[in-house]
């Protein structure tokens, strides 16, 4: 059970979400309070007859038409009604429900105006497992993610589309199945939902939790192939990092340094005549570095996101104030993103290099293409173009979504964030960056096969990987069809298989 208040949500929260069974939520009590202050004020509002835009007002460049108290509800109905023209394919069933979580614990911090049903509607749909269906395509980032939004607030009205469990459902439906009836929407309930950054806040927050655990996933790949081409230790020195002090690079050193305990290989080959490594293993306390400080920095502004309040009026009960202002502009996450998915996108082009240096017998003392008999078999000759196809898909959606914007509105949405741009190019650039760096674990699985005929152990980590990996995968001895040894090798990436026994090795005595 998680109590939510709109202010203690964390990413270790949202990863909950992103697994079949989800944790159960519930208000708490505090927010509960806030919310019906928060009501109260709008009420007070209403009964005083003051103009105050988003309450009794259109929207956007319509602010300025006073709309009558007896057509408030119909305005709200009608806002999610128009607002529903989301396009492309519907997000992922875990991020819609780190939608409906993080649109209901913004409107528990008590400055949406809402009724606390509507946030108990929201809670009632997730812990239901009764989720939205929202197309990915339509927002630009600012007034709020307002067409996808819209697509999740349909179901609070008994309309749209839904999923339980991959059965497709009606918005009435799935209310049913929640056990909730459609609520008729009051005076500043429909914007509230809508108006907010948590379409973009949700897709990169579900890429960034990806993104973490790739950067350890990296650092291993990295071990096994520093095994295979026997590579140095120096570089991941300690009192280099200390030289340079960016928090990353010591890091990444340090990570490495465990898991290369205890190496036989790196013993047998340390007088060896080789005298620098490429940079591919020499340069990766400093580029995996960099990728987990930026990494880091997102992270602050998702968990400051996560917990924030981003609709537009905000209501301060304190004053019984209402403030029109601009939280709604996701900028704050599109800059982020951006950045974030060039990090990781360099995680796999270093990665894809590595690789090339295994299975290229100019750059190693490997079989070409890690395959005896290699003319006759291609071995690891398309896997390496595989992932090179997808160094350079990432190169092109690493384009920064956050210098673009374009007018909305009759202009009066004049400069927007492409937030949700930023966020589905990270996503994908993580998606992308898995497959590299399974690519990577599949070929240094192969070279240490190839190039340690003597039996020796390998690091703590690496060693720990290949006894794992080679129950799952068998040697390469002839061509066969590689796609199958890739999802094989995915899923223990995903499942978290892969970096528990590597921890399980580290932390032995």
């Amino acid at each position: 059970m998680i109590s939510i208040n709109g202010k203690d949500l964390s990413l270790e929260d949202l990863a909950g979400f992103l697994q079949d069974a989800p944790p159960t939520v519930s208000i708490a009590d505090e927010a509960r309070v806030a919310i019906q202050r928060a009501r109260s004020t709008v009420e007070e509002i209403l009964r005083t007859d003051r103009v105050v835009y988003g309450i009794n007002t259109g929207f956007g460049k319509l602010a300025n038409t006073r709309i009558a108290t007896e057509n408030l509800e119909a305005l709200q109905r009608n806002l999610i009604l128009s607002h529903s023209i989301g396009v492309g394919p519907p997000l992922d069933d875990a991020v819609a429900r780190l939608c409906l979580l993080l649109r209901a614990n913004a409107l528990c911090r008590g400055h949406s105006g809402v009724r606390p049903e509507v946030v108990e509607t929201l809670i009632g749909l997730l812990n239901a497992d009764a989720l939205p269906v929202i197309p990915s395509q339509g927002s630009v980032g600012a007034s709020g993610d307002l067409a996808p939004l819209s697509h999740m607030a349909l179901l609070l009205i008994g309309e749209g589309e839904a999923t339980c469990k991959g059965r497709p459902l009606t918005g009435r439906e799935a209310l049913g199945i929640a056990g909730l009836k459609p609520l008729v929407l009051q005076a500043k309930e429909g914007l509230a939902l809508i108006n907010g950054t948590q379409v973009s806040c949700a897709i990169g927050a579900a890429a960034l939790i990806r993104a973490r655990r790739l950067a350890n996933l990296a650092d291993l790949a990295c071990s096994m192939s520093l095994e295979a081409l026997k590579g140095s230790l120096r570089p991941f020195d300690a009192r280099v990092a200390a030289l340079r002090p960016h928090p990353g690079h010591a890091e990444t050193a340090e990570h490495m340094r465990r898991l290369m305990q205890d190496s036989e290989i790196v013993i047998a080959h340390q007088d060896c005549d080789k005298v620098q490594d490429p940079y591919s293993l020499r340069c990766v306390p400093q580029v995996h570095g960099a990728a987990r400080d930026a990494l880091r920095h997102t992270e602050d502004v998702v968990r400051r996101e996560i917990n924030a309040v981003t609709d537009n009026p905000l209501i301060f009960p304190d004053d019984c104030d209402v403030i029109s202002a601009g939280n709604f502009h996701a900028e704050p996450l599109a800059i982020p993103f951006d950045y974030a998915a060039m990090a990781v996108a360099e995680l796999a082009s270093i990665s894809e290099r590595r690789l090339e240096n295994m299975v290229n017998p100019d750059l190693s003392e490997l079989p070409a293409f890690l395959v005896e008999n290699s003319g006759l078999n291609s071995g690891f000759m398309i896997a390496q173009v595989t992932a090179a196809a997808l160094v350079s898909e990432n190169k092109c959606l690493c384009h920064p979504a956050s210098v673009d914007s374009i007018p909305t509105s009759a202009n009066k949405e004049d400069h927007v964030s492409m937030a949700p741009i930023a966020a589905r190019q990270f996503a994908a650039v993580v998606e992308n960056s898995y497959n590299v760096i399974a690519i990577e674990f599949l070929g240094a699985l192969q070279g240490l096969r190839l190039g340690n005929p003597e039996g020796l152990k390998a690091g703590r980590g690496p060693q720990a990987a290949f006894e794992l990996l080679s129950q799952t995968v068998a040697p390469l001895k002839s061509d066969r069809i590689l796609k199958h040894d890739l999802l094989a090798v995915r899923k223990l990436m995903e499942d978290g298989s892969l970096m528990r026994v590597v921890k399980a090795a580290l932390d032995r005595n």
